[in-house]
């Protein structure tokens, strides 16, 4: 039999429905983080999770644990301070690709290279939505939007790449047409000792799926089917099999010291203190 998932429990019932658009992958993000969650049986009462500005940072208002819902591209900043004063905390950062790498880049680079104990997920529909459909950092070449209406001429930024580059100790990559496979990784990524990055890939008919031709909700995901692919199915491919495809699974996990335990060491190595 499946397992079942207590994954109502979690969520303030009073805010419900949501203002998600219909269609959009956010539901199915976060349904992914619930059911990751209670398999690990987290304590929520020693929870925190933090947000941004944009769409899927509404996502603090619906989970019921400790939640901040923060400003624009400071989620990582509140988030640092929070697992600083009191270490014993889970801390979760819910984050959009435009939140977390244009406004919140800084933070973002900074938190990698830290090291420090927090899971980031960041929601990747390419575009910002919330405040109707402009260009982010993560949307691709040539798809119109409305700051680039001619077509995007700029790169996308690589930001689970980036994150291995900056010093993230855990980074991976799933795809909401891919539900069982997100949760693994978000499971993952919360027994991780360090921070850890997993991007979501994720859908938004409204704004990218009208910008990109791709088209609506189901389109999209079968884009996602098309155009991602399993980390082992990769390593079995010849590479014009996997040419231009998008690599979904655990990109990297090493192992280095954690940011907190070693500043605590630092703070009071002269053993007067107390933590």
């Amino acid at each position: 039999m499946p397992k079942r998932y207590n994954v109502t429990n979690y969520l303030r019932k009073s805010n419900m429905p949501h203002i998600w658009c219909p269609g959009c992958g956010n539901g199915i993000v976060t349904s992914a983080f619930l059911r990751s969650f209670d398999d690990l049986k987290i304590n929520p009462d020693q929870t925190v999770v933090v947000s941004g500005i944009g769409c899927s940072s509404r996502v603090t208002g619906y989970l019921d644990f400790n939640t901040l819902h923060t400003t624009h591209g400071r989620a990582l900043a509140f988030a640092t301070g929070v697992k600083l004063g009191n270490p014993k905390l889970e801390v979760i950062v819910m984050t959009g690709d435009g939140d977390l790498t244009a406004i919140g880049g800084n933070h973002f680079l900074h938190a990698c290279r830290r090291n420090i104990n927090i899971t980031t997920i960041v929601f990747n529909n390419s575009i910002y939505g919330m405040t109707g459909g402009q260009s982010s950092p993560l949307t691709p070449r040539e798809v119109s939007t409305r700051t680039a209406p001619y077509g995007n001429i700029e790169e996308p930024l690589k930001i689970s790449e980036l994150a291995i580059t900056a010093g993230a100790t855990f980074v991976a990559r799933g795809a909401t047409f891919y539900p069982l496979q997100l949760e693994e990784l978000i499971r993952q990524a919360l027994e991780n000792k360090g921070f850890s990055l997993v991007e979501a890939i994720t859908q938004c008919p409204v704004h990218y799926g009208r910008a990109s031709k791709i088209g609506g909700a189901v389109e999209m995901l079968k884009w996602q089917r098309d155009n991602t692919i399993s980390m082992t199915a990769a390593n079995r491919l010849p590479s014009e099999a996997k040419k231009n495809k998008i690599l979904r699974g655990v990109l990297s996990h090493t192992r280095r010291q954690e940011y907190v335990e070693e500043y605590k060491q630092q703070l009071f190595s002269d053993k007067q203190g107390r933590y």
